[in-house]
């Protein structure tokens, strides 16, 4: 070790020593004197190398890294890796940082950590289906645990994009269409990546991304423009990343498109007056995966000089793979363009959050094999993703109680594409998860039920026009007392740069539910899919049908849990399901329009070939047991802004089996500046009841929750008229009236 690196590490220890625990007595004060001690003696390569981002090729390669990294790393011009973890490597890498470079910087270690580690859980959209904050949250938890026991630092989770075109692949990442529900999703699951203690070893940096307005791509094509108003953008797209920083996240990830005719990645709007000035964000901004080099192929820029400088002029910190900082910034230095002043406060927030974690004390304290051996997982990690699970599944249609399932049925036939895949079970952005060792369908219904006897077929392939598989399903649907029928997308199908003009059952799934279904055994449709379907012939002629997404590690366990009753379907629609791919975009809170719906007078807002109605509505999912609703009582008829209005309902479940219903409010501001939403989600509640329990639920509505964006795009309230709604769904609630003052 060299003298100037040996003494930089002493002068740490001794900031530390003096100071006592770096995360007690103002910790942030003395982080920054560490990081400003730190930038005034690195060269401006060093500072730039703290920049760039590149990956290791571990997800096609196993533990390798380019040889051109390796030199760069040994030169200073690395200050990230991402796609690698595991201790071993994890260290082998850090050793050459911090040994074979002038300073000894420590690597930051990032990875998609989308829905768990090693342990994978539902995809988010699935999770989003619970309305389970808790569970959320002890979702990421369990994902940072694993992920940290591997030698990762950072996650580029959550991804915090309102996603309203089904089309779009990457709905699977995110929750859905609503911001409220969105915004306490991204927070939730920020908190489990981050928990109270970013120093604590068993947490990881969350990202939130993809900022901005990335789930509003024109046509659902991944990629893809967007355009829209100052207003939408701040309703409806921005509130869910500003949950997640209001949540300490500490960093942000770029949006590959561009907004309003600039791109995300050098939108000074953005990045400078958003995050920075209205927002506080003292974090730091990573690209997404070569995202300055794409500036070239916006058109905004002429080669990689332009782009490097509106990138960093925008307020972007960190440069994924295009290694675009690097090889420009020093140039620019020189000829004006961008200021070495720039350069180390971007390199000042990137070796905060290093010292955040603690890097600079121990750069391996993340590199611990008998951490990694106790946390990959273990029995704990399993149950949770199971519990996870169950509560993301979501019961569509449920004809003359058809389930659950009697435990005596002694018969079954397990037919699709998808009733004994494996690696379909975890999804896309399965990060590190071994798919051989999920669950499928079948396995799972063969450990639930010994005494049966399962009849298996395949009967066609997930895509593509082959039938010759639709005989043997028949005959084995013959033998059986009920048929379950596993059909869907392929975990391919979603996810990035899996856009679908259509969103049926891919290939001849449709005709083969079809075939089976006119041998007149009863039938349950199990679908397992990253976004909505249309599926309407489903929905007419299938007397059951379970949304189940796809749940991960514990998926066939969790099902064959809710097809024979072991637990309750209690998942609620985070997203509208269209009947036809025409109504895109279909969401909750719609406006009326001018002309509102009239079935009477053809010059109203709807279609000729389809009602305005979509297939399901937004919060819907059924139950085994049924609840029912009494009156809305308000604690007043008015109120001021100052005030606030309690709002009760009893709810009652009706059935035979204990259950958990989400009680979900909404409000509608009936005249107003600018055109408001036919509704706005504002609360929820997800109750358990006996059977023929009932309880008294209250809710409170405030000023805030009656605030938007007035005409002249100042946030608050105005007085006037409110309808609250309360019920199981988006559609079908009791409602009561009163006026603000």
């Amino acid at each position: 070790m060299n003298t100037l690196k040996k003494g930089l590490i002493l002068g740490v220890a001794a900031i530390s020593t003096f100071c006592g625990n770096p995360t007690k007595n103002n910790p942030n004060a003395e982080i920054d004197r560490k990081v400003d001690s730190l930038l005034s003696i690195m060269t401006l390569d060093e500072k730039i190398g703290q920049l760039s981002l590149y990956t290791s090729d571990m997800d096609q390669t196993g533990a390798f890294l380019r040889p051109q990294y390796i030199e760069d790393i040994k030169a200073g011009k690395v200050g990230s890796i991402f796609n690698a973890y595991g201790t071993a490597y994890t260290r082998k890498l850090q050793e050459m940082a911090v040994n074979e470079t002038r300073l000894g910087i420590p690597l930051l270690f990032g990875y998609d950590v989308i829905h768990g580690h090693r342990t994978i859980f539902p995809v988010p959209l699935a999770e989003a289906s619970s309305w389970d904050l808790k569970a959320i949250k002890t979702a990421a938890e369990v994902a940072a645990r694993e992920a940290s026991a591997e030698g990762l630092h950072w996650t580029f989770a959550p991804m915090a994009d309102i996603a309203r075109d089904p089309r779009w692949g990457r709905m699977v990442e995110g929750s859905g269409e609503d911001p409220y529900l969105g915004s306490l999703i991204a927070a939730e699951r920020v908190k489990g990546f981050q928990g109270t203690d970013i120093h604590d070893l068993h947490t990881i940096a969350a990202c939130v991304k993809h900022f901005a307005a990335y789930g509003a791509a024109q046509a659902g094509r991944d990629y893809h423009t967007v355009d829209m108003s100052d207003r939408l953008l701040r309703e409806v797209y921005l509130p869910a990343y500003k949950a997640a920083l209001d949540a300490g996240a500490l960093t942000v990830m770029t949006s590959f498109n561009d907004l309003n005719g600039i791109p995300a990645t050098a939108n000074k709007y953005l990045f400078d007056e958003i995050l920075r000035k209205e927002w506080g964000f003292e974090g730091f901004v990573v690209t997404d995966y070569t995202a300055i080099m794409e500036l070239l192929y916006h058109g905004v820029a002429k080669d990689a000089h332009e782009a490097s400088a509106l990138a960093l002029n925008a307020g972007v910190d960190m440069s994924m793979q295009d290694g675009f900082y690097m090889q420009t910034l020093a140039d620019l230095v020189k000829q004006g363009k961008v200021t070495e002043k720039q350069i180390d406060i971007a390199a000042g927030r990137i070796l905060r959050v290093k010292f955040q974690l603690g890097l600079f004390e121990d750069p391996y304290r993340y590199s611990d094999p008998e951490n990694e051996k106790a946390e990959i997982m273990k029995s704990e990690n399993i149950a949770a993703a199971h519990d996870m699970a169950k509560k993301s599944i979501v019961l569509l249609k449920n004809e003359k109680q058809l389930l659950p399932l009697s435990k005596k049925t002694k018969t079954i036939a397990v037919i699709g594409p998808l009733a004994d895949s494996k690696r379909d079970m975890i999804g896309s952005w399965s990060a590190a998860g071994d798919w051989a060792k999920s669950i499928s369908l079948l396995d799972g219904l063969k450990k639930k039920l010994p005494n049966a006897k399962f009849l298996y077929a395949k009967g066609a392939e997930i895509t593509g026009n082959d039938t010759k598989g639709f005989a043997d399903a028949v005959n084995i649907a013959k033998k059986a007392d009920v048929v379950i029928m596993a059909v869907g997308e392929g975990f391919w199908m979603s996810g990035e740069a899996a856009s679908r003009s259509e969103i049926d059952l891919p290939g001849v799934q449709e005709d083969l539910v079809k075939a089976v279904s006119k041998t007149g055994t009863p039938m349950v449709a199990v679908l397992m899919n990253g976004r909505p379907l249309t599926i309407n012939w489903l929905d007419e002629n299938v007397p059951a049908i379970l949304e189940t997404w796809f749940l991960g590690t514990t998926a066939g366990d969790a099902i064959a849990d809710v097809l024979v009753g072991d637990y309750n379907p209690s998942g609620k629609l985070p997203v509208t399901f269209p009947k036809n791919v025409g109504q895109i975009p279909i969401y909750h809170s719609m406006k009326n329009t001018g002309r509102p719906f009239d079935a009477n007078n053809k010059y109203t807002s709807k279609y000729l070939d389809v009602s305005n109605e979509p297939l399901y509505v937004f919060g819907y999912g059924l139950s085994y047991t049924k609840f029912e609703y009494g009156a809305i009582q308000l604690s007043s008829k008015e109120m001021k802004t100052s005030d606030k209005l309690t709002v009760k309902i009893t709810l009652t479940n009706a059935g035979k089996m204990d259950g958990e219903e989400v009680v979900q409010l909404y409000i509608k501001d009936k005249v107003a500046s600018a055109s408001r939403a036919v509704r706005e989600l504002k609360d929820f509640q997800k109750v358990f009841l006996k059977a023929g329990e009932s309880r008294e639920l209250t809710f409170t509505i405030d000023n805030e929750d009656l605030s938007f964006y007035r005409a002249d795009m100042s946030w608050g309230s105005e007085p006037g008229e409110f309808v609250v709604f309360i019920g199981g769904n988006s559609r079908d609630t009791k409602s009561a009236e009163f006026v603000l003052n």
